[in-house]
């Protein structure tokens, strides 16, 4: 009898020791992806199988969204929990350890180190740029391969000339190259090296892909899973602007992202939305391919995964392209938990932010929160997707304008004071702001009342995109900008 009591006793102490193992970590990052996802519904052609069978596995938010529409202020905020109000990073620079008092600041990857012991790896775009990806950042452990736009066409030369600058990284369309090339299936290749090494010690691995990103580049097989004809267009309403204020111009006045009136004179308006297209299919297929070896090596039923996207973008939505918008397309975005912990087969329609996915993690795993964050637990709702929850979704762009989500509203108010609201559940488009009418007027002190409290001047050093409101003076990159200035590339 003593042989089946061993055997007993070792498999026991196995058990043990597997349920006591701390979870590891994947965190998977997607730039400029909005809600074209086919778990959110955001456009009716749109191919992720990976992404939606992670949102099957977990639990799904559909009503997430960032903290600023922009790289940097967004990420920022994300990996220190604190919103760009509280720190004055707004545009894309400065890194936020150039800013004294934000220096020491203890990021989620370091918080995890200190705290749970981790191991922490990243590759690709989790900062903006190549912030954080210096030893001397001390950010992680084990850094991979930097995000890349690569390749580029024959000779560096662009496949689409644009006004404003014609900005090197504001292209689209096929070339030929292949998908090895890219530089989002270097960075896959290095994360599925790491994990077919099987991790001994408890990881964070964060994995940051480019693209959905300008230069909106595919191999063409890619380009072929949508029609070459304008059924791919999204849906848009011809006077939509007509009633919004003009300070929703100044939030994106004069940036290299062109409007759709440009896109449509030239012709490249169903060119550049089925290059977003492919480009969010080949994203996906780096997903899977990292997914899939997370599988692979034993390692998918102890890790807790997050994926999320830094901020929307408009593909002729509201007249323009690109982000830096209060508005649902340039806020809404893709946010997934799965693995311990997490309710699997869940949607949640609740309120999500950012920078509740810090103080959501460590929750999880048990550590003591960080009393620094400003986020929100996401721990309820990954439990129960229908458990109530207190804040809505809060965006702010440059100082003093935020747009307010919550379950069924939106509410923007700008520096200025002019205001749009928005009926979600009648209205999901946005096409028709019902701020100036009484009868919403307590909706609107309703939402007002989730407004920060704290709004900072642009930190030292802060550059591009930087708009700023003082004594009725609008200022863009340092530059006033008067009542009676044509708007670029549409007046």
């Amino acid at each position: 009898m003593r042989f089946p009591l061993l055997l007993v006793g070792l498999i026991l102490s196995f058990t043990l020791s597997a349920a006591d193992k701390k979870p590891n970590i994947l965190m998977i990052a997607i730039d400029d992806q909005n809600d074209w996802i086919g778990y959110l519904g955001g456009h009716p052609m749109v191919k992720t199988p990976h992404i939606d069978r992670l949102a099957k596995r977990g639990t799904a938010f559909t009503n997430a969204h960032c903290q600023s529409p922009l790289c940097n202020p967004s990420r920022t905020s994300l990996m220190i929990s604190r919103r760009p109000g509280s720190t004055g990073i707004y545009g894309l620079a400065p890194w936020f350890r150039n800013v004294p008092e934000l220096k020491d600041t203890v990021t989620l990857p370091q918080y995890l180190k200190k705290h749970g012991g981790y191991k922490t790896y990243s590759t690709g775009k989790i900062y903006h740029g190549r912030y954080g990806r210096q030893k001397t950042d001390q950010e992680f452990d084990v850094i991979g391969p930097g995000a890349s736009g690569k390749p580029f066409p024959k000779g560096n030369k662009k496949l689409v000339t644009t006004p404003f600058g014609n900005h090197r990284l504001v292209d689209w369309g096929t070339f030929p190259h292949k998908d090895e090339e890219k530089g989002d299936w270097l960075i896959a290749d290095w994360a599925v090296d790491q994990l077919n090494q099987k991790p001994k010690e408890p990881f964070f691995m964060s994995v940051g892909f480019f693209l959905p990103h300008v230069p909106l580049f595919a191999t063409q097989k890619w380009f072929d899973l949508y029609p070459d004809n304008d059924s791919v267009l999204p849906k848009i309403k011809r006077d939509d602007r007509d009633d919004t204020p003009r300070f929703s111009w100044y939030m994106h006045w004069y940036l290299p992202e062109v409007r759709r009136k440009w896109l449509e004179e030239n012709s490249e308006w169903r060119s550049i939305t089925r290059s977003y297209l492919a480009c969010t299919s080949f994203m996906d297929s780096q997903v899977g391919r990292v997914l899939n070896a997370l599988k692979k090596n034993g390692l998918e039923e102890n890790t807790i995964i997050v994926l999320w996207s830094d901020h929307g973008w408009h593909v002729g939505e509201k007249g323009i392209s690109g982000k830096n918008s209060l508005w649902d397309d340039g806020t809404r975005v893709p946010l997934v938990f799965a693995g311990p912990g997490v309710k699997p087969g869940q949607v949640c329609a609740k309120p999500a932010e950012l920078l509740d996915i810090y103080p959501t993690l460590t929750e999880l795993l048990k550590l003591p929160a960080n009393k620094k964050n400003e986020g929100h637990s996401l721990v309820p709702q990954l439990k129960n997707a229908q458990a109530e929850r207190e804040w809505p979704a809060i965006t702010t762009h440059n100082h003093d304008n935020h747009g307010v989500r919550s379950e069924n509203w939106r509410f923007i108010q700008y520096a200025d004071g002019s205001q749009e609201l928005y009926d979600m559940r009648k209205d999901p488009n946005e096409w028709t702001n019902l701020a100036h009418d009484s009868k919403y007027a307590e909706v609107i002190a309703q939402h007002k009342k989730f407004l920060p409290k704290e709004n900072r001047q642009p930190a030292p050093g802060s550059r591009s995109r930087i708009l700023t409101y003082k004594d009725g003076k609008v200022i863009w990159q340092g530059e006033e900008v008067k009542a009676t200035d044509p708007i670029p590339g549409l007046d």
